[in-house]
């Protein structure tokens, strides 16, 4: 890295320091109004200074994520109602838009993959939708929350793949077509799957509608995506600013619904919060352990392994907030999702950067003249 860069990128690190020392000052006076900001200035300067770490870099998302929930914990004033105006209504147009960016990054290549893998799809959606919604189930009747809580918990279980899955397992050196073909059929069952499962399993914690879920499943993920699949095919490429932009527009969109969630359930999460948060990373965990191992013990390749452990651990929070919202418990059923998300970001690039660093067994690493990594699997 050039002297320059890196002297800026110290500079954050320095800013992010003196913040932080200002927020215990604050803090210690109760003076929490200003307390807030100076907490979620040292978060966003701490993201801008990962980006100068190569190992850290994956994570800067995730703590500016953590600055903007800062600001929702102390002022959830701002990100509640604008006059009349529900901030919460933004969220299922926000995931539309986002389902239709996961739509235009896929083509029916992804689709034909089924056919040349079908093992490891079957059982990576299957492991995925076992898995999860069994612990969650098990995790939400073990610590006692409140019913509506609880649910939400479950619903995070039941809920596809999410697409952090597919970066991650690539930086993981995992299989990527697999990880591609697991988040995009167990997408596809969604509509029948969740509502199915949470019925089953969260039916006595809230009550569950199942063919309302089927069909706010349906408008919130597939109509999307089948809409970002033609985007693909008949307009993907001319517009270029477009291509770039949808990403950065799915990052900002997630941020913004995690802020909305956590400025509604913010009374919730003061009283349940740091029991939710170990329920949640136990939850996102025990997807990792038991998907890796599930897939271990039927002889799976190590690179398939991976994949499925992140498959099945990393679920699509959006959606699990976007249902929450549709019951009309935002504040409670939503907190789950709102913390699993920042979570399994964290804890996902943790493990992938670990498996990063030790390819699998058989595998070679080369570098192209675009100083891109190749994987060969003698």
């Amino acid at each position: 890295m050039p002297a320059g860069k890196k002297t800026v990128y110290n500079v954050f690190y320095a800013i992010s320091f003196i913040s932080i020392l200002v927020f215990a000052f604050t803090t210690i006076n109760e003076n929490h109004d200003v307390a807030g900001w100076f907490l979620a200035f040292f978060f966003a300067t701490l993201a801008i200074a990962f980006r100068g770490n190569h190992f850290l870099k994956g994570l800067s998302y995730t703590v500016m994520i953590v600055a903007v929930v800062s600001i929702a914990m102390y002022h959830p004033q701002y990100f509640t109602t604008i006059g009349d105006f529900k901030l919460s209504a933004l969220i299922i147009p926000l995931l539309q838009i986002i389902m239709f960016g996961m739509g235009t990054e896929l083509s029916l290549k992804d689709f034909a993959n089924v056919l040349k893998m079908p093992k490891g799809i079957i059982i990576g959606v299957a492991c995925h939708y076992i898995i999860m919604p069994l612990v969650g189930f098990a995790i939400a009747k073990a610590f006692n929350f409140p019913p509506e809580i609880a649910a939400g918990i479950i619903l995070i279980g039941c809920c596809p793949s999410g697409l952090a899955s597919n970066v991650m397992c690539y930086l993981a050196k995992g299989n990527l077509a697999l990880s591609v073909s697991v988040t995009t059929i167990s997408t596809m069952f969604a509509p029948f799957l969740t509502p199915l499962l949470m019925q089953l399993l969260g039916g006595s914690f809230v009550e569950v509608h199942f063919w309302d879920m089927v069909w706010d499943i349906t408008k919130i993920v597939i109509i999307p995506v089948v809409a970002g699949l033609a985007f693909h095919y008949l307009v993907h490429g001319k517009f270029q600013w477009l291509d770039k932009a949808m990403p950065l527009v799915s990052m900002a969109g997630i941020a913004f619904i995690l802020t909305i969630i956590t400025a509604a359930g913010r009374d919730n999460l003061v009283k349940v919060g740091a029991l939710l948060l170990i329920a949640t990373f136990l939850h996102n965990l025990a997807g990792y352990f038991l998907g890796y191992w599930s897939a271990r013990a039927l002889k799976f390749q190590e690179r398939d392994c991976r994949t499925i452990a992140l498959e099945v651990g990393m679920q699509n929070a959006g959606l699990a907030s976007g249902l929450a919202l549709a019951m009309g418990k935002l504040a409670t059923a939503g907190l789950a999702p709102a913390i699993f998300g920042p979570v399994m970001n964290v804890t996902g690039s943790t493990l992938a950067s670990w498996w990063h660093n030790h390819p699998p067994e058989g595998a070679t690493v080369s570098k192209t003249s675009n100083k891109e990594e190749v994987i060969t699997i003698k």
